[in-house]
């Protein structure tokens, strides 16, 4: 049996399952209290019931994808995790298994190496929640996070750029979810962290 993903990888990667899940729902409630757009999400979809109990699951979510995504990142750092399974990575190679993915030829042998592709994915991810964080402090108190806001173009301009981090994780989830989908033994692997030999 090869170790393909340590246990504090497998636990936090699932508690940013549920964490994602919850914020995702729950923001979509708070949106419709309030759209950015010319669309509203269906009520069915959105968790909360109404804004203050949608604002109540979204900031509890919040703490906990913040605290389980520094515990994450300070395990990658210190551990050498994320230095030897994120980097090197180039914009060739990137392209290239991009490239590979769409043909349905991009090899997924070695489950304990990520490809570029892969590597460009969940640093992304990792990006997008940092953003998604940012931003939701800037919108919930813009004054005392006056800062943080001014960078993002103030109040409204918070607002979109947590819109859209919150659209590029709904993407990569869908992505990830149909790359699960397409190579089954990556999903067992993140439940046992083990892979059989062969």
């Amino acid at each position: 049996m090869k170790t393909v993903h340590p246990l504090l990888v497998r636990v936090t990667h699932w508690v940013n399952a549920l964490a994602i899940l919850v914020m995702v729902t729950s923001g979509w409630k708070i949106y419709n209290a309030s759209p950015l757009f010319d669309f509203l999400f269906p009520n069915d979809i959105t968790l909360g019931g109404w804004l203050g109990g949608a604002l109540q699951w979204h900031f509890a979510a919040m703490w906990l994808l913040a605290l389980n995504g520094l515990i994450y990142i300070a395990y990658g750092i210190f551990s050498g995790h994320l230095a030897r399974r994120m980097l090197p990575i180039s914009p060739k190679a990137m392209i290239g298994d991009i490239l590979s993915a769409m043909r349905g030829k991009l090899s997924h042998a070695d489950l304990s190496v990520y490809n570029a592709a892969q590597k460009a994915a969940y640093l992304g991810a990792i990006l997008l929640v940092i953003g998604l964080i940012l931003s939701g402090l800037a919108i919930w108190k813009p004054v005392q996070f006056y800062v943080i806001a001014s960078l993002m173009g103030d109040y409204e301009g918070a607002r979109l750029l947590h819109f859209f981090c919150m659209v590029g994780i709904v993407l990569f989830v869908l992505v990830h979810v149909a790359m699960v989908i397409l190579v089954p033994k990556t999903f067992l692997t993140m439940i046992t962290g083990k892979l059989k030999n062969g």
